[in-house]
């Protein structure tokens, strides 16, 4: 890396520079966790959009139609919130690490809590209000 540095100057140039936004770069450490912590949101995004298609394709005998959609769409709306919020958290840790700002705040952990605990509320009016 010290190598990349001193031969660049410090920063990207071209296309990466542009999107990375300057600076210098960070401690690969740094770099390879923010990659891992973005393949984790990445995951997880998966995990509620295999949720949804499940709800919608294999609890039509257990949900009613309006639940059954209801429960499938939040499910992939939160799906998409996430992986698609999980590239801008990757790039705005990235530019933060490269100009040493202090590291943004998670904006889609809490997306997740809320769209997590609606969910799971709708549920679980489902469970005590249906009939035994």
């Amino acid at each position: 890396m010290e190598n990349f540095n001193a031969r660049s100057g410090g920063g990207r140039t071209g296309l990466s520079g542009r999107i990375l936004g300057g600076g210098t770069e960070p401690d690969p450490r740094f770099t390879l966790a923010n990659e891992r912590t973005f393949l984790a949101w990445i995951r997880t995004s998966l995990a509620l959009l295999a949720g949804g298609v499940a709800v919608e394709a294999f609890m039509a005998d257990l949900f009613g139609p309006e639940l059954r959609k209801t429960v499938a769409v939040l499910l992939l709306v939160l799906a998409l919130l996430i992986g698609g919020g999980s590239f801008f958290r990757w790039l705005n840790v990235e530019r933060s690490m490269r100009r040493k700002d202090p590291l943004p705040l998670p904006w889609i952990a809490p997306v997740l809590a809320i769209g997590g605990g609606l969910v799971a509320a709708i549920m679980a009016v489902f469970v005590l209000v249906r009939p035994v």
